[in-house]
């Protein structure tokens, strides 16, 4: 009998991050390895790390440091590297984190098993050589489907090794649900084509790569088997999608056949770039039974000159009537934004057109971030920067008004009836109730609704429910019935 391996995977970032974790431990399982959940209990950890900002750097070592103590106090013998930091750095992030036993990159992800029994077995794997991966990819979008590059969460089983099959099945993805939530993500592409002057995600997810319908229509289905209820498309920048397959308007067409999947009551659209939308894709998602009229629109400021500046497009009057269209077509719908304050060059008057545009917008979630100089990037190689007190001063005030403005906005809602997904029920003397999320909140970023009583609840029940208060940005709520379709 084969010897027992387990392994842990803990899983730092985003929402891309949740799904390529799922693919390694797809991958991981169809070759004999055991997936526990707590690191302390698996003889490998593998924490996938996120290398967006300086914060979700720290906690990514941090994450990996606490991994370590573990090869003191538990089985845990190794403790492995992976996803956006290992990629970015590599050889710099094994040198300067000796406790990591493995920096593994994207193109160690098909071989992961060989990897970590290599590094179970005492032996070392070389550490990952950061590239630019804009560079591996050809410049024309079309041409990019049929090239060899590593895409994590695109893995389909035919991926696996040559006598190796995935646990679940033959339509199965290669995936693994690493929890039980009622919701899950779908990768609808990878990489980005724009070259916004603060990021750097380009260079280490490489450019834009859509993921083909029928692969993420079978995706869906096999969640949808798994009893997942809530399906949140995520990328890079989902308003791309498409464009590398010959249709720039594929999304519009995928939208109702994933919605129309037996057993998901709700699509949510993660990612959108305002200088993309187009009007058919604003019908589609404010008017297609199942899609959450949701709208999380990357505008990261309002003032042209920093817009120009970051090289984005767009200004405060123009994002307003895009808000405007979207709430003609769909009172309720939700929109979502993130802001960076303290961009080089961002003038007083800039900063107040910022504000302008948060107090007109009735955001129900806002993000607000101060400008870091980020390796890589144009922009840290901008002279005019923001001295840090007064980046930090206007941190400080974007997000008290940010906090004011959303809890106005969720105010805004009392009287509303929603459809809520319910996630968690803890109906003890001491738990936190029945708890769920309407069509304008995704998980973990843009509040939650609570429920008067837990009585009769369960996850994965969609409800109909009326707002009877507020908590900030979260909805106090009364059931009244299960919804119908």
């Amino acid at each position: 009998m084969p010897e027992r391996r387990t392994v842990a995977l803990v899983t730092l970032g985003c929402a891309r991050n949740e799904v390529d974790s799922e693919e390694l431990a797809g991958r991981l399982a169809a070759d004999g390895w055991e997936l526990v959940e707590e690191a302390a209990d698996a003889d490998v950890a593998v924490v996938n790390t996120c290398g967006f900002v300086e914060a979700a750097k720290k906690d990514s070592v941090d994450a990996l440091l606490e991994a370590n103590d573990l090869k003191d106090h538990g089985k845990t013998q190794a403790v492995v590297a992976v996803g956006c930091m290992a990629e970015r750095y590599g050889k710099e992030l094994a040198e300067a984190l000796p406790e990591a036993d493995g920096v593994l990159g994207f193109d160690d992800y098909a071989d992961i098993s060989d990897r970590l029994q290599t590094i179970l077995n005492g032996g070392i794997h070389a550490s990952h050589t950061p590239r630019d991966r804009r560079k591996l990819l050809p410049l024309s979008p079309v041409e990019r489907q049929e090239t060899a590059v590593a895409l994590p969460g695109h893995g389909q089983p035919a991926d696996l090794p040559e006598g190796v099959a995935p646990a679940s099945g033959p339509r199965a993805p290669l995936r693994r649900r690493l929890d039980t939530s009622p919701v899950a993500s779908v990768k609808l592409a990878s990489g980005c084509d724009r070259r916004c002057s603060f990021c750097a995600i380009p260079s280490f997810r490489g450019s834009f790569v859509s993921r083909r319908p029928s692969d993420v229509l079978g995706e869906t289905r096999w969640l949808a088997e798994q009893g997942v209820k809530e399906i949140m498309l995520v990328s890079e920048n989902n308003t791309s999608y498409g464009k590398d397959l010959g249709d720039i308007r594929l999304l519009e067409t995928l939208l109702p056949e994933l919605a129309a999947v037996d057993g998901i009551e709700r699509v949510r659209v993660s990612y959108l770039q305002p200088a993309e939308m187009r009007p058919g894709l604003i019908d589609v998602l404010t008017s297609t039974e199942k899609v959450a009229p949701y709208f999380d629109l990357s505008f990261q400021h309002s003032a042209p000159t920093v817009l120009r500046s970051m090289r984005r497009f767009g200004d405060t009057d123009r994002f307003l009537e895009l808000l405007d269209t979207i709430r003609g077509k769909a009172p309720q719908a939700g929109v979502r934004s993130n802001f960076i304050v303290g961009f080089p060059g961002e003038r007083e008057e800039d900063f107040a057109e910022l504000e302008r545009f948060i107090s007109h917008a009735r955001l129900d979630a806002i993000g607000v971030f101060g400008y870091s100089d980020e390796d890589g990037t144009e922009a840290a190689t901008y002279e005019n920067k923001v001295d840090q007190d007064i980046v930090d001063e206007r941190l400080a005030h974007l997000s008290r008004l940010a906090e004011e403005l959303t809890a106005q906005r969720a105010e805004e809602r009392l009287g509303e009836t929603l459809e809520v997904l319910v996630e968690s029920v803890d109906d003890s003397p001491a738990g936190d109730g029945a708890v769920g999320r309407a069509a304008h909140q995704a998980p973990e970023t843009d509040g939650q609704v609570v429920f008067t009583t837990a009585e009769g609840l369960r996850p994965g029940r969609m409800v109909t429910a009326k707002v009877v208060g507020t908590e900030g940005v979260d909805l106090v709520a009364e059931c009244f019935e299960e919804a119908g379709r």
